[in-house]
């Protein structure tokens, strides 16, 4: 069963409550406090607010032997409450333990406290962990989404999206760096993904990196056309998404080609406007090479805007202009071609036989 966890002050009623319920039931507790110099104090404490409770102590500064015994009475249910540290945060597997209760969890990361929070629930007992906080106004903003994203997370399989929250908390560490956080928002996930790509292929190419240099150019494509999956194609919200996000990353026509296959398989035959959308990304493979930022196509022309690194000579376009008469420069940087065409499949077409001319 998933663990219910409780993000609450600190208070005396809820520990004896939160004891006494699992002591009915015949369990035991995990009563972490992280703080070998005052542990014994909270034992006074506990044994103040539950005398009939049965308490153990254990932490990493005793010997062997004494830990040894102290686990033992535990484990053998001759205690009902283990009143430790972080020393039982691995290896510990009591299946009578089926309540924790954390003294200070603001202090502690997030990832230490789901590994934490795993040490009950080990059978099909409900299990439950309480993270009590001192001064709920003291907590930092990091140590407030922590504690709330514990406490959101609680169903089985929740360690993956609890690594997505520290990752979005602390900020991501550098892939080829030796820092183990930073700030990958700064520039946004897809731009440094990027920026990494490019940097390996330059690195195994043996060239120097230049953080600098202008990332690679990606064509805008304006069909005038509707281009998306419709909702009575893919239902799914997320699901659609997801497919937006594969086709911006597809870099090769293989790639478009073989989730083409994908969509027609799962969804059924392309709808008009899917079928814009991959034509759109096959043009944008097509343009990327020949340096075309821009390329916009109406029913009656085609427009292409070239960025300033196209590797096409200025000389081929201007021949181009001289032997077609529907061919006109607009610009220094801008190809206009007269060109009826009034469908999709029209339509690239005509791009294609254009940016075919430019680049033989």
């Amino acid at each position: 069963l998933s663990i219910k966890t409780f993000v609450t002050r600190y208070s005396e009623g809820i520990i004896r409550e939160a004891l006494l319920r699992e002591f009915k039931r015949g369990g035991q507790v995990y009563f972490l406090h992280n703080e070998v110099a005052s542990i014994e104090r909270m034992h006074e404490h506990l044994r103040r607010i539950l005398p009939e409770a049965r308490i153990v102590v254990g932490h990493g500064q005793m010997s062997e032997r004494e830990l040894e015994r102290v686990m033992r009475d535990f484990t053998q249910q001759r205690a009902n409450v283990l009143l430790c540290t972080t020393i039982i945060e691995t290896g510990i597997d009591n299946p009578h333990a089926n309540t924790m209760i954390i003294n200070r969890a603001e202090k502690f990361g997030l990832a230490q406290l789901h590994q934490l929070r795993g040490r009950v629930g080990r059978s099909h007992h409900q299990a439950y962990a309480y993270l009590l906080t001192h001064d709920e106004g003291a907590l930092n903003k990091q140590a407030r989404q922590r504690l709330e994203a514990i406490q959101m997370m609680d169903q089985l399989g929740a360690g993956f999206y609890l690594a997505m929250h520290d990752l979005e908390i602390r900020g991501a560490g550098e892939v080829l760096g030796d820092n183990q956080s930073g700030e990958m928002q700064e520039v946004g996930f897809t731009m440094f993904s990027e920026m990494l790509t490019r940097a390996v292929a330059a690195l195994k190419q043996g060239k120097e990196v230049d953080p600098a240099a202008p990332l690679a150019l990606t064509s805008e494509i304006n069909l005038h056309m509707p281009a998306l999956l419709p909702a009575d194609y893919a239902s799914d919200v997320n699901e659609r998404l997801t497919l937006y996000k594969r086709l911006a990353d597809c870099s090769s026509a293989d790639e478009l080609t073989a989730l083409h296959e994908e969509l027609v398989d799962r969804f059924g035959e392309l709808p008009e406007p899917a079928r814009a959308l991959l034509d759109g990304h096959r043009l944008r493979l097509l343009c990327k090479p020949l340096g075309i930022s821009k390329l916009d196509v109406t029913a009656g022309q085609v427009v292409l805007q070239f960025s300033p690194e196209t590797p096409i000579e200025p000389v081929r376009i201007i021949n181009l202009v001289q032997k077609d008469r529907n061919c006109r420069l607009a610009g220094p940087d801008k190809l206009i071609l007269k060109r009826q065409s009034t469908t999709l499949a029209e339509r690239v077409v005509a791009v294609r036989d254009l940016v075919k001319r430019l680049a033989n």
